[in-house]
């Protein structure tokens, strides 16, 4: 899942819009849900969208593929041999599948280990934590450090306190609850936030809303400026049991972490294609990441992701139907803790970015499907004004036009909507350039409770609405790809 990782701001503000929207923080404008209706697009594509829409029913090839990555294949974190054993499958699935110039494009990625972890309050009371470092994060020393903690429930309750304060102490932060949006930034920049004060470690309440004692990972992001402290998150019910606790009195905490970076390691982007018919160097790409945290199994994020546009690409030529432009399917690496791979692929398109007609990519888990994201050109920040189509210049409009045009066709199985915001943290580096952004978007029900735990697991993953995320994949994908006009994007990178 797209999240604020240590490369890069644009991506974490990218993470904090999108997260902010989709979860309800506080002052955050509605989402805007705008319903489709048939126009000449529906007309000209009815029969190929139902042919899709009823192959779909009974499409297997993508769950079938994703049982095995979860199963036999497993959690996947980039520098690991499991990730590169899931790009080799990937390659092989794809040339199977029948797709044209599949390739493994090289990418250079980090490689942080965990290693053995612990934490465990130790005073008033002795009870060991439910806790799960950080990604990236740096190591204690090999003894632990053991240290009062002082609860922190906000930044700005942070920014209030004295170096004093903090100095030699783990800040534990909760926030509460207030969506993955809001709450993740206390993953990706408390820790250096309060390693500015002085702290010597962080605790952070996990980002969902489930209390089930699990924690969840994910990625920090170092302020190069301040030292690296340790930092892990904790379950819901500990970070509560510790401000309990710190109203009463002094509370100590031992964390013991070996987690550390090893040598960059060499992985790879896996890419298929369907080659366009009359504008083969037009390209609409479509994919998710294929590594995944090193807990779980990588089902929902992002597994489901990788496989459902991968079903939504080979469905597409299993029908015999030929795009004017070329389907690029690509299965990025280092989404959780890098990036690498959305960069490398930026690079590769180069001077050609204009020929990237559209970038979709799956990262949201496979719930049920409300509809289509798109775009990137409204704030979605706290107290930001709502979405207001009409502000919007005039070739936005008419690409918000055509997608309702394009979601009508997705009535059959109920996600014929388009949603403001749309993108992921692997094609920012293009719809930076102006490439138009979109991503499907789901309800959303339990994405947050699995992703970056032990519990994303292929259970997880319901196999009826899975197909119905890549029915609407595939149908959107294609009429993207043989349309006569092409959306508008917006050069994010050229506004900075």
């Amino acid at each position: 899942m797209r999240g604020i990782a240590a490369f890069g701001v644009g991506a974490a503000l990218l993470f904090v819009q999108t997260g902010l929207a989709q979860m309800g923080a506080p002052d955050t404008p509605p989402p805007v849900s705008m319903q489709a209706f048939a126009g000449p697009l529906a007309a000209k594509y009815r029969v190929d969208a139902d042919r899709i829409l009823k192959a779909s029913e009974t499409e297997d090839d993508g769950y079938v593929a994703l049982t095995y990555l979860c199963d036999h294949i497993g959690k996947r974190l980039s520098g690991s041999p499991q990730l590169n054993t899931a790009v080799e499958w990937g390659a092989e699935l794809m040339r199977k599948a029948g797709l044209q110039n599949v390739t493994v494009q090289p990418v250079m990625v980090p490689h942080w280990v965990r290693g053995s972890e612990s934490g465990a309050i130790v005073a008033p009371v002795t009870k060991p934590l439910h806790m799960l470092g950080l990604g990236m994060s740096v190591g204690t020393p090999k003894e632990g450090i053991t240290a009062e903690v002082v609860f922190v429930p906000s930044f700005a309750a942070l920014d209030a306190m004295s170096a004093e304060q903090v100095k030699g102490k783990i800040v534990v932060f909760n926030p509460g609850w207030h969506g993955y949006g809001f709450n993740v930034m206390y993953r990706g920049l408390g820790p250096s936030k309060a390693a500015a004060k002085g702290a010597v470690g962080v605790l952070v309440r996990s980002a969902t809303g489930l209390a089930m004692q699990t924690p969840h990972t994910g990625a920090l992001r170092y302020d190069e400026k301040v030292p690296k402290i340790p930092a892990a998150a904790i379950s819901v019910e500990d970070a509560l049991m510790i401000e309990r606790l710190c109203k009463e009195g002094p509370v100590k905490v031992h964390l013991q972490m070996d987690a550390h970076m090893e040598p960059e390691v060499k992985a790879g982007n896996v890419i298929g294609e369907i080659v366009g018919s009359e504008h083969p160097e037009q390209v609409v790409v479509i994919g998710g990441h294929i590594d995944s945290w090193d807990v779980g199994q990588g089902a929902q994020d992002d597994g489901s992701g990788i496989m459902g546009a991968f079903q939504a690409v080979t469905l597409i030529h299993k029908l015999g139907l030929k795009p004017k432009r070329t389907i690029r399917l690509v299965f990025w690496v280092n989404e959780e803790n890098g990036g690498a791979g959305g960069v490398a692929y930026r690079k590769m398109v180069g001077e050609k970015i204009k020929d990237q007609v559209a970038a979709i990519e799956m990262d949201e888990g496979a719930e049920k499907p409300l509809g289509m994201g798109y775009g990137g050109f409204e704030s979605m920040m706290p107290g930001a004004a709502p979405f207001d189509l009409n502000k919007l210049p005039p070739d936005q409009q008419q690409s918000y036009a055509a997608l309702q045009d394009i979601a009508s066709l997705l009535g059959p199985i109920g996600a014929d909507r388009v949603l403001p915001g749309g993108g992921g943290s692997d094609i920012e580096p293009l719809t930076d350039d102006g490439v138009p952004a979109l991503a499907p978007r789901t309800d959303d029900q339990h994405y947050f409770d699995w992703h970056h735990t032990d519990a994303d697991t292929l259970d997880k993953v319901d196999p009826k609405e899975f197909r119905k995320n890549a029915a609407m994949l595939a149908v959107v994908t294609y009429v993207l790809a043989d349309m006569d006009g092409r959306l508008a994007g917006k050069n994010a990178a050229a506004a900075k």
